[in-house]
């Protein structure tokens, strides 16, 4: 009996912080708002942020600038995953585009040429051919024409639309920041230097709450 108290005493005693941190989470600062059915989820050392945009969307465009600044405040303490989307009359081919260069681990490069591409070459990023070019310049494998082209990675475009759904995305750039902390520009006025401030306010608190011990 006296081993199966202390049992449970050791047990309360591990569980406290984090149920107390998980109760402290409704502290976080910031303008956003909670997904539905998603629940809060930070392990004290690496905040997950998911950025759902669109290769077609200008506010993206601009909001890339901002990323490299907003992970240089928390060095190593952010785990980014973009997830495409397009809208209306966009192509998929850009999102499977981006896909295959995840796979080759280059993703980073692609995203960066896909922008550069739509908004300063004026290309039409939904063509195959200009997408031949841009892995070409990426150093993608001779491999990428022919995968793109088959449709190989239309089926995770069409699961991140479904995420999307899940999500109830209205807008692009939106970033879901541990598990269910949802943001977009709309929240600050569509000013994206202060919805970069934004997203920096809501992890600062996040990460800073996980320091509480």
């Amino acid at each position: 009996m006296r081993f199966k108290i202390l049992l449970s005493v050791l047990v309360l005693f591990i569980l406290l912080p984090l149920s107390a941190f998980a109760a402290g989470n409704e502290s976080v600062k910031g303008a956003f708002s909670r997904v539905p059915d998603q629940r809060f989820n930070y392990d004290g050392k690496t905040v997950e942020v998911i950025e759902f945009l669109s290769f077609y969307c200008d506010h993206c465009y601009a909001f890339e600038k901002s990323i490299p600044v907003i992970k240089g405040n928390f060095p190593k303490k952010i785990k980014w995953t973009i997830v495409p989307l397009y809208w209306g009359e966009g192509s998929s081919k850009p999102g499977e585009a981006y896909f295959l260069a995840v796979d080759a681990g280059k993703g980073e490069q692609m995203k960066k040429a896909l922008f550069r591409a739509n908004f300063m070459e004026k290309r039409d990023i939904g063509d195959v051919k200009v997408l031949d070019s841009l892995a070409v310049e990426a150093g993608l494998g001779f491999d990428f024409s022919h995968r793109l082209r088959t449709g190989e990675k239309a089926g995770e475009v069409r699961k991140a639309l479904e995420l999307a759904g899940i999500y109830k995305i209205e807008e692009t750039p939106t970033v879901v920041i541990a598990g269910n902390i949802m943001t977009n520009p709309h929240a600050s006025g569509h000013n994206m230097d202060a919805f970069r401030d934004n997203v920096i306010a809501i992890l600062k608190s996040i990460i800073e709450q996980g320091k509480v011990k």
